[in-house]
């Protein structure tokens, strides 16, 4: 509930919403940068919190993003049907509208949270840690958070994740990384999703690589496949690897 109105948004979401809404109106950059930077702080805030708790619990978890349709709702569903018999997976959805998502993470048998943003492109620290305490997460386990699709915005906004993993799926431009840079600096591991269609689309992954790399010098990739599992093991070996650090 938002402190600020009472409506049904977090306060984030009501003065995001609230700077987008007034966009034409006579707002001045300062007073643009002054609302963004008194965002970001507060929800920074909620961020450490989050984190507290997953380390406490040794929870390992991800912030997943992507635009929409690269394949992470997929990625997950078979990231749950490999490794549910190995370690406890909880899952927080993302969306505007709809437990379109959720309901396929609980189909995978796992149990999911589905946080509606409205008007809102991403996720926040705060709805998030309500989200946790509803989850009842395990010590010891993996938390995957997928944000709302929207390469823009979730690059700001921390959410207590031990790393953020960005999917870009070879149907997008190999450029993407040089066009969002901020997403794939703020990323740790890029997931290069649906090379079983390299050979028909126009889409140069040494290229993808060498921007993702000129953008952030640090971020490891793995290309793969969630549809049809070519190397899927690089990816869940990365997982197992880190969930027992």
């Amino acid at each position: 509930m938002c402190g600020i109105c009472g409506c049904g948004q977090t306060e984030q979401q009501h003065d995001h919403n609230h700077v987008h809404a007034h966009k034409y109106d006579a707002v001045t950059p300062e007073r643009l940068i002054k609302v963004e930077q008194a965002l970001l702080s507060k929800n920074n805030s909620y961020a450490e919190q989050n984190r507290a708790y997953f380390q406490k619990n040794n929870i390992f978890t991800l912030n997943l993003v992507s635009s929409p349709g690269a394949g992470k709702t997929t990625l997950l569903v078979e990231t749950i049907k490999q490794l549910k018999k190995q370690f406890p997976i909880a899952v927080i959805e993302g969306d505007q509208q709809t437990e379109h998502d959720a309901d396929r993470i609980r189909a995978s048998g796992a149990p999911a949270i589905q946080i509606n943003t409205g008007r809102a492109c991403h996720l926040d620290a705060h709805g998030v840690g309500h989200a946790v305490m509803d989850l009842q997460l395990q010590p010891k386990s993996l938390l995957a958070i997928e944000n709302v699709g929207n390469l823009v915005c979730p690059s700001s906004f921390d959410l207590g994740e031990a790393h953020k993993v960005v999917v870009l799926s070879v149907t997008e431009g190999d450029d993407k990384p040089l066009k969002y840079p901020d997403m794939f600096h703020a990323a740790d591991l890029m997931l290069i999703n649906k090379i079983d269609l390299l050979p028909y689309v126009d889409f140069d992954v040494e290229q993808c690589i060498r921007y993702a790399q000129q953008v952030n010098p640090d971020i490891s990739i793995i290309q793969l496949s969630a549809t049809k599992g070519d190397n899927f093991s690089e990816w869940t070996n990365w997982l197992k690897e880190n969930i027992a650090v």
